[in-house]
């Protein structure tokens, strides 16, 4: 017999609708938005928050600390937090990072990543997620949730290896617009999945990771979807960089690149594609030349 949770979601945007689409039908739902559109009726956290099976955190990173400050207290010890977010906050932490710093000891919390996007979705077509947590039994209430629907869901132990695959992807999938746009051809495109999965899977070890790790969903499989996918936001954005345009470059591949670069996460010099995306997104001028110089570069070695 199929489980029935209660089930809070944070945020009305594109995923949070994504996620109402996918559970309305098989959980009671409560949705939360902080800044409500016209028409649709926020529930209340702290009427919420006690009863919910499951939060899941359809929210930008950097709202994280403060609504799971507002909630840790309320939610009951068997809740289980999920976060679908990708990116850094503006501490240049993870949402795991920040879940650990701020949930208490005995609450658990999950990570969901992989190729879902939300329109797809909604459309009634197939997602697919890795979802990392500590403990099986967290998988198994997820994947319950979700066993109606076209959702298929992995497990992994390697919280810390989704964690910045996804992140990372978003700068890597700017690349593949950047020569879209150019017009670089397919072999370029070849070219681009290797030698970005290739530093990806490098950065998420050096970052703790399990190596070899980014060649699963939250990897390799979302850095495809997002890099080749016309409707992606950061397949647009690496178009734009590459006609030179410098108005409104914003998402979470240009925040997670400021924050690298503030905090001093990790030396990029060691991964040459990375540091040719960073210089473009920085001075997006020449970008073609740009690209010459850096497989000249690569190529003498």
């Amino acid at each position: 017999m199929t489980a029935h949770f209660n089930i809070l979601i944070l945020g009305y945007g594109e995923m949070g609708h994504a996620m109402e689409y996918l559970l309305k039908d098989h959980h009671q739902l409560s949705i939360w938005e902080k800044f409500p559109h016209e028409h649709f009726s926020s529930d209340v956290l702290r009427k919420s928050a006690p009863h919910a099976d499951i939060v899941l955190f359809c929210l930008p990173v950097n709202p994280h600390r403060e609504v799971i400050q507002q909630i840790a207290f309320l939610l009951k010890k068997t809740c289980l937090c999920v976060s679908i977010a990708k990116g850094l906050d503006e501490t240049g932490k993870t949402a795991a990072q920040i879940f650990t710093e701020n949930l208490t000891v005995h609450q658990t919390y999950a990570l969901l990543y992989g190729p879902m996007i939300s329109e797809e979705i909604r459309a009634g077509r197939y997602a697919f997620g890795q979802l990392g947590c500590s403990d099986i039994a967290s998988f198994h209430k997820i994947q319950t949730c979700f066993c109606l629907t076209k959702l298929h869901i992995e497990h992994t132990f390697d919280i810390t290896g989704i964690s910045w695959s996804v992140i990372l992807k978003n700068v890597y999938a700017m690349a593949f617009g950047m020569a879209d746009e150019l017009k670089l051809g397919d072999n370029m495109r070849g070219y681009l999945v290797v030698a970005a999965l290739l530093e990806l899977n490098q950065i998420v070890h050096t970052m703790g990771g399990q190596s070899g790790g980014s060649y699963h969903l939250a990897g390799l499989g979302d850095l495809i979807t997002t890099a080749t996918s016309e409707s992606s936001h950061h397949h647009e954005l690496g178009r734009r960089l590459a006609r030179e345009e410098t108005h409104d470059i914003s998402g979470e591949g240009p925040h997670t690149l400021k924050m690298i670069n503030q905090y001093q996460l990790f030396d990029t010099q060691n991964y040459p594609l990375f540091q040719l995306i960073k210089t473009i997104v920085q001075n997006p001028r020449n970008v073609r030349l740009k690209f010459d110089d850096y497989l000249e570069q690569i190529y003498q070695r």
